[in-house]
């Protein structure tokens, strides 16, 4: 929420990115923005910048964000929040790794057969992503095994 106002003791989600290890498997950037939370702000830094009450497992982290990284949170009763677990670097982000291939697959280019495989990574419920067998295997030799 660009230009959004919250006042302390509002609730906000804040925005996490996604990383796969160093390297990205082609250009995918289909992966969108998480959030996690909800977090109470404390106070306004300034009309950009708020500081808010992070959970223990987030003590490394500092605690002040830009705007662009929060997202007000509407409480509704019905609502029940799932805490996932999630270990964060210093600067927001996480590491994805891939916990299983659920399909395989030959995609026919012009001239060229690619191997495909249906990756299921962590932190992403039941969302998958078609990823090249070849990197798959190079960065993570025993996920093909498990499934073969």
């Amino acid at each position: 929420m660009k230009g959004s106002r919250f006042e302390a003791g509002d609730h906000v989600f804040l925005r996490i990115s996604p990383m796969k290890g160093v390297l990205r498997f082609g250009k995918k950037g289909k992966l969108t923005p998480r959030y996690i939370g909800s977090f109470q702000i404390l106070n306004r830094i300034s009309p950009v910048a708020y500081r808010l009450a992070l959970s223990t497992p987030l003590a490394g982290v500092h605690n002040v964000f830009h705007v662009s990284m929060l997202k007000k949170y509407v409480p509704e009763p019905t609502h029940v929040i799932r805490w996932e677990q999630v270990k964060l670097k210093e600067n927001a982000m996480y590491i994805l790794r891939p916990t299983q291939i659920l399909d395989k697959k030959d995609q026919m280019l012009r001239n060229k057969v690619i191997s495909l495989v249906k990756v299921l990574w962590t932190h992403h419920g039941e969302e998958a992503t078609w990823e090249m067998e070849a990197e798959i295997c190079k960065h993570y030799p025993n996920l093909l095994k498990q499934y073969e």
